[in-house]
């Protein structure tokens, strides 16, 4: 069974991913790696506290790699960070790395170019599958997911704290992807089969940032 790390926001792409990696019986998870904006202890664009994915990989039964990068890290500083990580599990004999993208060509092109300068490869399991359903199937497998980030360029702020549901899907308007895959959403998952046991939060304060407006999502214990 092939050895890899999987790339983990704690969203629904990669929550999907996972499900279907570990389904396939073909691949061993032996870590997560998630990106973390150190100035602010959250994970890079979807703005959830770093707590709160250890807590999922806690559920998930998975050890969890952080990669801590600046608020303004250029591509050139991110690429080294994350080359240190990667190069790290290469020495260990894991060639291959797990993303959840599904269609943006350009940004599977840039993962793979990068990826090839350390002798790796990726693995997209869900690229190509239509949004739409790959979302439905998502909510149909029990999974539940809270809308974190949303760029109100393309959506707007009253979708962020929201469940992502049936009624959530049925009130998006036509230009925006049912996954967010051009970046009009970000969501948390907080439960579903690959879990051992829901992640307990509560909606905090919302923060806007340019155009993106974000939910802050407290632990349990933190709240109130």
């Amino acid at each position: 069974m092939e050895k890899v790390i999987l790339a983990w926001s704690g969203g629904k792409d990669s929550a999907i991913s996972l499900y279907e990696i570990q389904r396939s019986g073909n691949y061993e998870i032996v870590s997560l790696l998630t990106t973390i904006n150190k100035d602010y202890d959250r994970v890079s664009m979807h703005g959830v506290r770093r707590v709160l994915v250890e807590q999922q990989a806690s559920s998930l039964g998975l050890p969890l790699e952080k990669v801590f990068v600046p608020k303004d890290c250029s591509n050139e500083e991110y690429e080294a960070r994350m080359a240190e990580v990667l190069t790290r599990f290469k020495q260990d004999g894991i060639t291959q790395v797990v993303f959840g993208d599904v269609f943006l060509g350009w940004i599977k092109e840039y993962r793979e170019n990068n990826l090839a300068r350390l002798g790796m490869k990726g693995v997209f399991p869900i690229w190509g599958r239509n949004t739409a359903e790959l979302t439905r199937k998502f909510i149909a497998l029990g999974f539940r997911a809270v809308i974190t980030c949303v760029d109100t360029k393309m959506l707007a702020s009253r979708f962020l704290g929201r469940i992502l549901n049936s009624q959530f899907l049925a009130e998006l308007p036509a230009n925006v992807d049912p996954c967010g895959e051009n970046g009009e959403f970000h969501s948390f998952v907080f439960a579903g089969p690959i879990f051992k046991k829901r992640i307990a939060y509560t909606l905090g304060e919302t923060v806007q940032r340019d155009s993106f407006y974000f939910c802050d999502l407290l632990p349990k214990e933190e709240a109130g």
